[in-house]
């Protein structure tokens, strides 16, 4: 067999390849006698056929079959040879299949080339702040009171900022169209209120109609509304007061879990200092992927940039799902969001490519116990079991992402224990 490289970049090569006519005619002779064996012709016994008349009858399907075989073979073969590895399934193109001549044909590769992710002593990273402040526990404290909020009836006076009303309300587009509308409950001072119309409610009384015209000005946020005139009718049914509870021991105990209020300020310190330590080992990580990512120095496979953009889609598209959104109908520019996962699916590649090479050249491995407790894991966030989780990933070929994904994580945390930290980033 005789190969040929080509470096057309140094990820990207050409390989054209030519089998010798010998090889190709015994796989042709191969491929036509189980033929002989299976097909029918009238006028022949089933299987003895002559050879020369299945060449003639079945001559396509028979290069077909022998370019299959042959081809992926030859260039597994050039590949070892040279110590190259595909990133991505070979383009085969310009084939010339003959009997009785050599097969010729070009494959275009994609692969990685050698290269050193360095010293990883030189890696230089800041942990966040973490301090919790006071602020930040009285401000988690106020939004339980808000949560524990509760609905009381008005009497005795009309409607005034901050109640909530409840209302029938009739609507007249700038077209004439109507709809109504029964039993809306509105916050006055709410952010999705049209613009003015809490003024108009404010001093009525339960039992009171009122119309009135609200205009959208021209840099509203739905456009379809901007510069136009609504008119409303409006019937005012009810009138509550939000009451937050008082922020005592009373409060705290009614939480469940605490017997005081200072019981429930210390959780509340504990819970903020273990979000700020989590959030500051994220960034920590983040900043360490960055700066391995920047190690790469060649241009990277294009296949592997579009299949991270490709799982990046996919994970947006299932999360839109999980809110019951139809991507299809969320008015997403999918050509511009793809694009705009070129840059961070970049760095995704690379900084995967050197977390590769570290444990590569570290000897970093996955042991059998890894992979059941991280089964195990994901198993109880799905709510499966790990012998149902475990059989699906082994059909989907999933256990080998898993394995990848907790080798690359060993060498997340060996170039972390290696790297140099140089102190708080001042807050």
């Amino acid at each position: 067999m005789k190969t040929e490289f080509t470096d057309v970049s140094e990820t990207q090569k050409t390989i054209t390849i030519e089998i010798p006519s010998d090889v190709v005619d015994a796989e042709i002779n191969k491929v036509a006698r189980d033929y002989s064996r299976q097909v029918r012709i009238p006028g022949f016994r089933p299987g003895k056929v002559p050879a020369t008349v299945v060449k003639q009858r079945f001559r396509d399907q028979i290069l077909h079959d022998v370019s299959h075989t042959l081809i992926p073979k030859a260039v597994e073969e050039a590949l070892q040879e040279r110590g190259i590895e595909a990133v991505d399934t070979p383009n085969i193109k310009d084939v010339d299949l003959r009997e009785g001549q050599p097969l010729k044909f070009t494959a275009a590769i994609e692969t990685v080339p050698l290269f050193d992710p360095g010293d990883l002593a030189t890696l230089s990273l800041q942990r966040r702040p973490t301090v919790v402040t006071e602020d930040a526990i009285e401000q988690t404290l106020q939004r339980l009171r808000d949560r524990a909020a509760k609905s009381e009836p008005v009497e005795g006076r009309p409607v005034a900022d901050a109640d909530t009303v409840i209302l029938d309300i009739e609507r007249q587009d700038p077209d004439g169209e109507t709809d109504k509308h029964e039993n809306v409950s509105l916050e006055l001072g709410a952010a999705v209120n049209p613009p003015g119309f809490d003024a108009h409610l404010i001093g009525m009384n339960p039992g009171e109609q009122k119309t009135f015209t609200i205009h959208f000005p021209e840099d509203y946020g739905v456009k379809e509304m901007a510069n136009t005139d609504v008119t409303y009718t409006v019937t005012l049914k009810d009138v509550r007061r939000r009451v937050l509870p008082e922020l005592d021991d009373e409060f705290a105990k009614d939480l469940g879990e605490f017997d005081s209020l200072a019981a429930l300020r210390e959780r509340v310190r504990q819970d903020l200092q273990a979000e700020a330590n989590e959030a500051s080992d994220r960034q920590i990580r983040t900043d360490l992927l960055k700066q391995l990512a920047e190690r790469i120095r060649f241009e990277l496979p294009p296949s592997m940039v579009d299949r991270e953009i490709d799982r990046r889609l996919e994970e947006f598209v299932r999360q839109l799902m999980q809110q019951n959104v139809d991507p299809r109908q969320a008015g997403i520019d999918w050509a511009q969001f793809r694009e705009a996962q070129r840059e961070p699916a970049r760095g995704a590649v690379a900084s995967a490519l050197v977390l590769d090479e570290i444990a590569r050249r570290e000897g970093i491995t996955v042991l059998p116990e890894d992979v059941d407790k991280e089964v195990e894991r994901f198993a109880v966030g799905a709510g499966r079991t790990p012998a149902a989780l475990r059989a699906q990933l082994e059909k989907e070929g999933g256990l080998v992402r898993l394995v990848t994904g907790l080798r690359r994580e060993k060498a997340v945390d060996l170039a972390l224990s290696r790297a140099t930290m140089t102190g708080e980033i001042p807050a």
